[in-house]
């Protein structure tokens, strides 16, 4: 188009921007009512939630050379955890501890140490006895622990199993994330190598296990530790007695599992899910639940003989003492800001609006991380504070989102997700079911504060176009720094995480802008400038990304959820750059692609559980979702999640779309494993029905669809642009939109699949609707403050 044509143009732009206008008021206000609709019914939870009771400290009283045993219920632990306590006083009245044959660990704290109970430290001349097997220790050292059955030598650094000098072979189901990790050990150095616990059981010598007849697999591990290697039973312990011989050999062996730890200097016990603050007081042992606490309607609960309770209140808007000081610094810090901002004159060039925007937006961003914070150190503030937060923070997006459809949708959709969180904690029989909701608000507040922050400093930045090789240097130290956590994940973590992140959203945002930035060099009219060696880092840094991410995706996860992921991006963003240049032959093979997977999904569906039990590839998990009643363990996730659905109906479990049950009490979605993450989907099916599930739908689909909208308007204001910087930046909107959108869809096709039973069950959370984390931060928010920035700058260019 020339500069003709474009002059021409511009008046009908002009004017048919201005029809809009009012279209684009009145979906605004739409949007503000169903916040404001939502946040009320939030409200509602909050005040129709029943009077919940908790022990606020458990007193023992014991003589001296007694003891006791104590269940769960006993201790204020949530029903159904199967825990149970022994406590004894000896003599000289000192404490002891030790697990009564619960399935959970006792871990005993000291300061920063954590020692399990029933565990022992290996050291040289030590022997234990499993089965019918002994083993004697030979020597325990820096390079691991070597130990001998018989003639068979062994040892273990850690990470790998000698036997005899040689590794062994992989067992028969050892996954292929656990293969790869084993040849990472076999050919890193030990200190290079993830650690891999030793197992003591089953039928066959092989990978990290030593067989023993007639005792099942994880009967004992031993695992590298801060104090040395430690000798614990494992997952099937109760079934065959762990011994241990002392160095001397002087006393008997004693059964491992009923060796008990000395509470002298202890601070804390972790018994199961919960932690209990230990406190002396003479003859009495105060135990101080501070998470997963059984919720009573009353403060009445019978009680063993020398048990004795102090009862508390759950406060719904209680505020530590401990938040007031970080608090007021967020207040002065705020204040300074904006006060710098007047003084300065800067405040002019803002506009008064912004001008005020600047200091509100850090004092939501300072809220969020002193509430975070205070979840961290184990004193939430209460959710009624938390939720004054997610209210302010849901107001900071609606009012930064503008006339954007993609925020318009996604305001709608946090407030939904906080809902249905909030209903999730306030119905549970616990009181650690509240921190989900607790920790997504805190996030939200977090990221909704950054984002007004950056659209409120917008006016002081310069406009001249940004400069690509500040740009390119921003990508490269982004994709280190993911490529850093990616690492580290590997090393430390699981597949949860690590540090209690999860790198891999923040790597999923960075993919996302390195391949927008090569399609955007791609599909340009004008070669990329730079040499060969600067186009080949351009093209290479997202190939890079994206075989370390299927790499982590196959060693710590234990499904093939990011393999399908990441495929249906790739063929997302291969379509985008076939639609943009014209691309017609690499369309249809997208299309084709896609309907093939469609068919092979339906194909899969129709073959029977036979034809999967030869696969050596994720064949369990065809196999429950094929025939779960088969499968009631493993399948559990799967028949809980139908049992929910389908008592929800049309209408909500209470047959008015929830409006009954709000605030209260759960019902049994409260089983349904993950319910939280996962399964969150079934859990509200079942309390508001498949009608507001098709609400909820639509509201998923306009936003992606509001995504897709800017970024096609971002196209073509590239298109329009005559500097080839602003047209590089518009593509680069483009492409970066458009791969957010793909992974967004992705999590909704994933999640809503594995609920709804029409794929295996696979572990993505859904978007907006799942518990806050790391995918909220780092990955949705920064998501909305592009589709924002993009579709101001799109509206700047009508």
């Amino acid at each position: 188009m020339n500069g003709a044509a474009i002059a021409a143009a511009a008046p009908a732009r002009a004017l048919a921007a201005a029809a809009a206008r009012p279209a684009l008021r009145s979906g605004r206000m739409l949007v503000a009512a169903l916040l404001l609709l939502l946040c009320a019914l939030q409200l509602a939870c909050l005040l129709r939630a029943p009077d919940a009771w908790m022990p606020a400290r458990v007193a023992v009283a014991l003589d001296a050379g007694a003891g006791t045993v104590l269940d769960g219920t006993a201790l204020g632990l949530p029903p159904g955890d199967g825990v149970r306590l022994r406590l004894r006083r000896d003599a000289a009245g000192g404490w002891w501890a030790a697990s009564a044959g619960a399935p959970a660990p006792l871990l005993v704290q000291r300061g920063e140490h954590r020692r399990r109970a029933g565990s022992a430290p290996l050291a040289r001349g030590q022997g234990f006895q499993l089965g019918a097997s002994r083993f004697d220790i030979d020597a325990v050292d820096d390079a691991g622990v070597r130990f001998t059955r018989g003639d068979t030598r062994w040892r273990y650094d850690g990470a790998t199993l000698l036997r005899d000098g040689l590794p062994q072979p992989d067992c028969p189901d050892t996954r292929l994330a656990s293969r790869m990790i084993g040849a990472w050990n076999r050919f890193t150095p030990s200190l290079l190598g993830i650690a891999r616990p030793l197992v003591f059981g089953g039928n066959l010598d092989c990978g990290n296990r030593v067989a023993i007849a007639g005792v099942p697999a994880s009967a004992a591990t031993i695992k590298q530790t801060g104090e040395g290697m430690l000798l614990a039973g494992g997952a099937n312990a109760q079934q065959a007695p762990l011994l241990l011989q002392p160095a001397d050999a002087s006393g008997d062996a004693v059964l491992l599992a009923e060796r008990e730890e000395s509470l002298n200097g202890a601070g804390a016990l972790q018994l199961g899910r919960t932690r209990l603050l230990l406190v002396r007081n003479g003859d009495l042992l105060h135990l101080q639940p501070v998470s997963h606490v059984a919720l009573h309607q009353e403060a009445h609960q019978r009680l063993p003989e020398g048990v004795t309770w102090t009862w508390a209140r759950r406060d719904l808007w209680q505020l530590p003492e401990q938040a007031m000081l970080p608090l007021a610094v967020a207040c002065g810090l705020a204040l300074a800001v904006g006060a710098g901002l007047f003084v300065s004159g800067a405040a002019r060039r803002l506009g008064r609006a912004r001008s005020l925007g600047v200091p509100g937006a850090l004092l939501l961003a300072g809220a969020g991380v002193v509430l975070l914070y205070l979840q961290k150190s184990g004193a939430p503030a209460g959710i009624g504070i938390v939720m004054v937060a997610a209210w302010a923070a849901l107001g900071c997006v609606w009012l930064v989102g503008g006339s954007s459809l993609a925020a318009g949708a996604a305001v709608l959709l946090l407030a939904t997700g906080l809902l249905a969180q909030l209903e999730l904690g306030l119905g549970a029989p616990e009181s650690s079911w509240l921190r989900h909701a607790g920790r997504t608000g805190a996030l939200l507040a977090i990221g909704a504060g950054a984002c007004g922050l950056l659209c409120a400093l917008r006016p002081l930045r310069t406009a001249r176009p940004l400069a690509q090789a500040r740009v390119e240097l921003a990508l490269l130290l982004l994709s280190g720094v993911a490529l850093l956590f990616l690492l580290l994940q590997v090393a430390f973590g699981d597949e949860t995480g690590v540090f209690d992140l999860q790198p891999v959203e923040f790597a999923k945002l960075t993919l996302a802008a390195l391949s927008a930035h090569s399609l955007a060099l791609a599909s340009g009219a004008q070669p990329a400038p730079g040499g060969v060696l600067r186009r080949v880092l351009r093209l290479g840094a997202p190939a890079l990304l994206f075989l370390v991410l299927l790499a982590v995706a196959l060693v710590q996860v234990d499904d093939y959820s990011p393999l399908v992921l990441l495929t249906v991006w790739g063929g997302a963003m291969a379509l985008a750059f076939a639609l943009a240049g014209g691309r017609h032959w690499l369309a249809l093979a997208c299309v084709g692609i896609a309907l093939a997977a469609v068919a092979g999904v339906v194909l899969l569906r129709a073959a029977g559980p036979a034809e999967f039990a030869r696969w050596n590839f994720y064949a369990d998990r065809f196999l429950v979702w094929l025939d779960p009643g088969s499968h009631p363990h493993t399948g559990q996730q799967l028949l809980l999640g139908a049992q929910a659905i389908a008592g929800g109906g049309w209408f909500g479990a209470d047959h008015v779309f929830g409006l009954a049950t709000l605030g209260q009490d759960a019902g049994a979605a409260l089983r349904i494993p993950a319910v939280q993450d996962d399964f969150a989907p079934s859990f509200f099916l079942n309390r508001h029905g498949l009608l507001a599930a098709l609400l909820l739908w639509c509201l998923q689909a306009l936003f992606v669809a509001g995504l897709l909208h800017t970024a096609v308007r971002c196209w073509l204001d590239g298109a329009r642009a005559r500097d080839f910087r602003v047209a590089w930046l518009a593509r680069f909107r483009c492409f970066l939109l458009c791969g957010g959108a793909a992974f967004v869809a992705g999590h909704f096709l994933l999640s809503w699949g594995t609920n709804l039973a029409i794929f295996p069950v696979m572990g993505q959370p859904m978007s907006f609707l799942s518990a806050g984390g790391s995918h909220l931060l780092f990955f949705i928010c920064p998501l909305l403050a592009v589709g924002v920035a993009s579709q101001s700058a799109a509206s700047a260019n009508p």
